[in-house]
């Protein structure tokens, strides 16, 4: 049998279409020459002014394409891999949101610690660089290229407080254990490129019996695979290819049991560091995971047939997995962090609880019989991302105010008895605690109804019942350290910390979001309904 390869050549070159990710990009080289060239001393206010005016430009150049992307004729540049649509725009705003609250923060933070500014804020640009891509990648290989910018960039960032032994030993965690996850995914890449070759029967060969064939290489493009699936070559490979990339992303984005690198890892790094990452690139994980597994295996209508297609089966392995790893992340995040005396340990399994959360909203997302109730259920996932990333801010920022430079103060017993002394920090920390813990009239209960909705009108009873079960659990370690702050007497001395101008923006901006996200979250929710409809018209 006489067989040739296809290989499609790479069309429509449109870096219009990446102008946020260049601008960004640019503006992390310009930090980089101003660090080289200017004195350590004016450094933090210069490096921060220029990485929040190109975090400011590049969310211009979003909002820009916004409009761009519902009337594109074309929707997607570099052969496909780069996409244009409301999705990738909405995830990229709340990456640029997470970063430009980071920047204030560590703006005071880098002269506490008398590290170099400006290479801090260039780790950070080109971190959220590599969420961005991994938000506008419609392939395999440009997800996996955003994922190793992102990786490589927080890997230095967690250990960049460099004679601190805990951030060193959490930055050596951090890389040893997610180079461990980006080769499962990196494998699991390979085998869906490989159980997606494709068969094109051609004309008969001269002199040969048999008809000669061509095949078709296999691809990484989402939209294709996607198409192939129901003619996979090898669908094992495709299952296996699946699940392996199912456990790389449940590494990245913190589900159990994928998420024990995470306490150590947020307990060891510097707290704005810890802030940023349990925010942005937890967000960037969730856009790349429902990115592959809503649209590369996406819901197929069961036919009368005795054996259901592969693309059938294998939407149905992957969504009962997602119900299994969201029961367990709910469940480990909470109960876990009702034995921590760490603060920072504590929001960590917090976050690994919210992680939770934000599967059932997308195993919602997964299951939907229509187009539009999918698109209710992403943006169910977007809006609780976006909110989760928004309170989580603005607690880390109190945090990094008490613990003070090398994070001398971050078991609970340092909260004792600062409530009355400390009025500020301790009411808005309050506020934000209440707002993980879903509290009515706070941006968090409002992201918690939003996924639970969506996954009560998928049918998704028993699910819904276990995370209002996990939100009891966690009114216990979140009521403990506003009880420990306004009701337990302070037996050592202490001094109120000063909020500097940055990070009282922060906190302002952070109070203001969980108050008007948690009383009124209509328009928010419809802008991304909005664009989640947008997402899917164009990729289906």
């Amino acid at each position: 049998m006489n067989q040739s390869l296809v290989i499609t050549p790479v069309q429509n070159m449109d870096f219009a279409l990446l102008m946020p990710e260049i601008i960004l990009s640019a503006a992390g080289v310009l930090v980089m020459l101003i660090d080289a060239f200017t004195r350590r001393r004016s450094q933090r206010w210069l490096t921060g002014a220029v990485s929040l005016a190109g975090i400011v430009t590049a969310g211009v150049a979003t909002l820009s394409l916004w409009d761009s992307a519902r009337a594109a004729a074309e929707p997607a540049a570099f052969g496909g891999m780069v996409v244009l649509d409301p999705m990738r725009l909405s995830f990229t705003l709340v990456f640029l949101v997470v970063a430009a609250l980071t920047i204030l923060v560590s703006m005071i933070w880098v002269e506490w610690e008398g590290l170099p500014a400006g290479e801090f804020h260039t780790l950070l640009l080109f971190a959220t660089v590599g969420m961005m891509l991994m938000a506008s990648g419609n392939d395999l290989v440009m997800l996996f290229l955003g994922l190793e910018i992102l990786s490589i960039s927080t890997y230095v960032m967690a250990g960049f407080r460099r004679t601190d032994t805990r951030s060193n030993e959490a930055s050596l965690k951090y890389f040893i254990l997610g180079s461990f996850s980006s080769a499962f995914l990196l494998f699991g890449i390979a085998l869906v490129y490989g159980a997606t070759a494709k068969v094109i029967p051609g004309a008969p060969s001269v002199g040969a019996a048999s008809a000669a064939q061509q095949i078709m290489a296999g691809t990484t493009n989402i939209s294709e695979i996607a198409e192939r699936l129901d003619d996979s070559l090898y669908p094992p490979l495709l299952f296996a290819g699946a699940a392996l990339m199912l456990i790389g992303f449940g590494f990245k984005i913190a589900s159990a049991p994928f998420h024990v690198w995470t306490p150590d890892v947020y307990e060891g790094a510097p707290t704005p560091v810890t802030a940023f990452m349990a925010a942005g690139p937890k967000a960037a994980g969730f856009a790349a995971f429902m990115r592959v597994f809503l649209f590369a295996f996406p819901l197929v209508a069961a036919a009368a047939q005795s054996k259901p297609a592969t693309g059938a089966q294998l939407h149905t392995a992957w969504i009962d997995a997602l119900w299994v790893l969201a029961v367990l992340t709910m469940t480990v995040g909470n109960v876990v962090a009702l034995v921590q005396t760490n603060v920072k340990r504590m929001l960590a399994y917090s976050s690994i609880a919210h992680a939770g959360y934000a599967l059932v909203g997308f195993v919602a997302a997964g299951a939907a019989q229509n187009e539009e109730r999918m698109h209710s259920a992403v943006a169910a996932v977007v809006f609780y991302l976006l909110v989760y990333a928004v309170m989580n801010m603005g607690a880390f920022a109190v945090v990094t105010l008490v613990a003070r430079s090398g994070d001398r103060r971050t078991d609970v017993e340092d909260y004792r008895g600062i409530g009355f002394q400390s009025p500020a920090l301790s009411l808005t920390l309050s506020l934000f605690l209440l707002s993980l813990l879903g509290v009515p009239l706070t941006a968090g209960f409002m992201g918690k109804v939003v996924v639970f909705s969506a996954a009560l009108g998928e049918d998704y009873k028993w699910l819904v019942v276990i995370g209002v079960l996990n939100t009891a659990i966690s009114v216990y370690y979140y009521l403990r350290l506003i009880v420990v702050m306004f009701f337990r007497e302070r037996t050592t001395e202490w001094r109120a910390p000063r909020i500097p101008a940055s990070v009282a923006v922060v906190l302002a901006l952070t109070v203001a979001g969980v108050l008007f996200l948690g009383i009124f979250p209509g328009r928010v929710i419809s802008a991304f309904r909005a664009a989640q409809t947008g997402a899917v018209s164009v990729l289906r």
